[in-house]
């Protein structure tokens, strides 16, 4: 009723575009994922400004991507998906949507890193790392309180990108 309301929609209406309520939360989530993922590209894109590609451009981009793994919409998307596990219609809803979201958020990672990395033929092997790593080393920060910028892998993933890309 809240959702509707502030919706200014009848319920037949908000049905007839959300059957369950798994889909709407589902879709609730990938609209606020789907648009901090702009401003996301809008703010690393100024923070970039200058900085040539090659490995320095890199280990910047490393960073940035590490600090989204720090936010609110990382967050929901972790419970969305420890959600899902036991619960087959909140899996079905979210499934295609993922998808979407993260060819979009592959998208804008290959913005971001420039068309020098994004050519090198190991590079989406290495997106790929990073991103299902950083995912994996961000959970812990559930359970401690301790800075991200500090974290060990971060040097790691920086060392193992320039040792791929650049040889070293």
């Amino acid at each position: 009723m809240v959702v509707q309301a502030r919706a200014g929609v009848s319920r037949g209406r908000l049905l007839h575009h959300f059957p369950s309520r798994e889909e709407l939360l589902v879709a609730a989530a990938q609209h606020l994922a789907a648009n901090r993922l702009v401003r996301t590209e809008e703010r690393v894109t100024s923070l970039l400004d200058g900085v040539p590609e090659g490995p320095e451009r890199m280990d910047r981009c490393i960073e940035l991507l590490w600090e989204t793994f720090q936010e609110p919409p990382f967050w929901a998307a972790m419970e969305l998906w420890t959600a899902a596990r036991t619960n087959p219609a909140l899996a079905a809803a979210l499934r295609p949507q993922e998808r979407r979201l993260r060819g979009a958020i592959r998208s804008v990672a290959d913005r971001i890193w420039g068309p020098v990395v994004c050519s090198h033929p190991l590079y989406p092997q290495l997106r790929e790392v990073l991103f299902t790593s950083m995912r994996g080393a961000a959970l812990a920060y559930a359970f401690e309180d301790r800075p991200a910028a500090t974290d060990p892998h971060l040097e790691s993933w920086k060392t193992i990108a320039r040792n791929l890309l650049f040889g070293g």
